[in-house]
């Protein structure tokens, strides 16, 4: 059994999710871990001075629970699929089973759709959200090698057909090894 963990991150409301999703649908043996099933309670969130809450930190997440899902995942695919109520593909040949493992996130590479109720209040996103993306995007560049970056203005087809070629290759790689 051999496994493929694919990282899809960037800045919040980018089109990650949409991307994750069409994704695993596409990919035989995979499954999504999505960093937004993560947050803390809204009560223990950090303010900033702005009276901003301060959703785009790592503060803001269980990165330890989410981190514990991967391991699980890496551990055994399979029974991690097998949990969760997905089946793995039946294949002829076990060793040329790959599994795929989508993590999705707007910080997951600096650890190694989103509507919020209420709406964010004015200057949210030009005042935080966006200065903590380039922060964050420029800190995971310079710990993580191997990244690929998409361009937004390309159509959610373009995307997924990018990357699912990308993962696609990766797999092959991953079965002619041996």
């Amino acid at each position: 059994m051999k496994t493929l963990v694919v990282g899809i991150g960037g800045m919040t409301n980018g089109g990650k999710s949409t991307l994750s999703s069409s994704l695993h649908q596409q990919i035989p043996n995979s499954c999504i871990i999505a960093q937004d099933a993560f947050f803390k309670d809204d009560s223990v969130v950090p303010v900033d001075s702005n009276g901003f809450k301060q959703y785009d930190m790592l503060d803001a997440l269980h990165m330890d629970e989410m981190m514990s899902e991967v391991d699980s995942w890496r551990r055994d695919p399979e029974s991690f699929l097998a949990e969760r109520g997905l089946t793995a593909e039946r294949t002829a040949a076990p060793e040329d089973k790959v599994f795929v493992l989508i993590v999705e996130g707007f910080l997951i590479f600096n650890h190694s759709s989103r509507v919020y109720t209420p709406h964010d209040p004015p200057g949210y996103f030009d005042g935080h959200v966006w200065p903590m993306y380039l922060k964050n995007r420029q800190q995971m560049e310079s710990m993580v090698s191997g990244i690929v970056l998409l361009d937004g203005l390309e159509s959610k087809e373009e995307l997924l057909a990018a990357v699912y070629k990308d993962v696609s290759r990766e797999i092959e790689k991953l079965r002619e090894k041996d």
